[in-house]
């Protein structure tokens, strides 16, 4: 779909992007300022393969902040992006043959880091009646000899899902039962929160010692480009992560985690404009979704992603386009509409099309008037 809309783009075509994943804000003023003063302090030799020991403790810090976490410098390993992190907590801990369940929809790297792990991922379905959350039920059913990791999103991508305390600890009741299944609680997107503050699934005591908590400055602080990602973890996984990054990319980018030190120390009221932006936005876009009939809309309580329900259009043919699934829906509007967005197929939920709010409420505003044109 991407190629796609780059396709049209070369060709003149006014596409309007609603499938990023990631922030339309600037880097605020005040870490790039911390980067400054780094590269007139010189920082211009390689870094500790898990990180410089004070961006180390301040991570500690805010753990303890933010999710009420007890984490020690020894616990933390900082990384080329949350992505890295991930990706080096699955290749230390799965082997070939495992079981990785995935709580559908799921970020699109999830299946895929599985794989070239050699496990193999395992969907636990949801719809949007429920909030795209599983139940107990739902993961006792999942679970197998083999089962090994679980992953968990929460505020969710594609969704905007958040686990509720009271969902995670029931969740948790099950998994007390089967100590040989790893949790990886990628929480990326916390501070991108509007109704419910989001909890850490480490801060139930029964599973602090197998989850591994993820996060990153990517999504609140608007540093997708600076590539830093963190994880939280028992301190053999730790230093299981530190062993595998040594010998791939080493230490992550200097200047990066100087600034990165300023940023999560930093009050969440520094960067609470953003979200305060997203969530203005958040609700024009699901005012104006649930004025078109077909699309189905539940309300994300987090990350700046709305995931309609379009199955509405499944077996319809619309001004000569037969749609037979969402990537068929989400090809039309870009062909139709000039308005990109990502099929859920890809993220494990084949009924829904994620758009992206990361856009000025004009291009929103514009977008859905020609999506809702499109299919009149």
């Amino acid at each position: 779909m991407a190629a796609k809309a780059r396709e049209l783009r070369a060709e003149g075509k006014d596409i309007i992007g609603l499938s990023l994943g990631e922030p339309d804000f600037n880097t605020p003023e005040f870490i790039k300022d911390a980067a400054i003063k780094a590269i007139n302090e010189n920082y211009n030799s390689y870094s500790p393969v898990d990180g410089y020991a004070e961006l180390k403790e301040a991570i500690c810090v805010k753990f303890k902040r933010d999710n009420n976490l007890e984490y020690k410098p020894s616990q933390v390993v900082v990384s080329t992006g949350a992505k890295q992190s991930i990706a080096n907590i699955a290749q230390v801990l799965l082997n070939p043959g495992d079981e990785v369940l995935l709580p559908a929809p799921y970020w699109v790297s999830y299946s895929a880091i599985a794989i070239l792990c050699e496990a193999t991922f395992v969907e636990i379905p949801s719809s949007i009646e429920n909030d795209f959350k599983i139940t107990p039920e739902q993961l006792e059913a999942s679970i197998t000899p083999k089962t090994k990791m679980i992953f968990f999103n929460s505020p969710n991508n594609p969704s905007g899902t958040i686990y509720s305390e009271a969902e995670y600890r029931a969740l948790a009741a099950v998994l007390e039962k089967h100590p040989q299944i790893y949790v990886l609680s990628d929480e990326i997107y916390e501070h991108i929160n509007y109704e419910t503050k989001p909890f850490s699934f480490a801060a139930i005591e029964s599973m602090y010692d197998r989850t591994i908590t993820v996060n990153g400055l990517a999504k609140a602080f608007a540093m997708t480009g600076w590539r830093i990602g963190y994880i939280g973890a028992p301190e053999w996984i730790a230093k299981a992560c530190t062993k595998m990054q040594g010998q791939i990319t080493s230490g992550t980018n200097c200047i990066a985690q100087r600034a990165a030190i300023t940023a999560v120390l930093a009050p969440v009221s520094k960067i609470q404009y953003m979200v305060d932006e997203f969530k203005t936005r958040r609700d024009i876009i699901i005012g104006l979704l649930r004025e078109i009939d077909g699309f189905k809309v539940n309300v994300p309580e987090g990350a700046f992603y709305v995931f309609p329900d379009v199955s509405a259009f499944f077996g319809k043919t619309i001004k000569g386009t037969k749609i037979e699934n969402a990537s068929d829906f989400a090809l039309f509007i870009l062909e139709k509409a000039n308005v990109a967005t990502v099929t859920g197929d890809a993220f494990g939920t084949p009924n829904c099309i994620r758009i992206s709010y990361a856009a000025s409420e004009l291009q929103i505003r514009e977008a859905i008037k020609r999506i809702k044109e499109a299919l009149s």
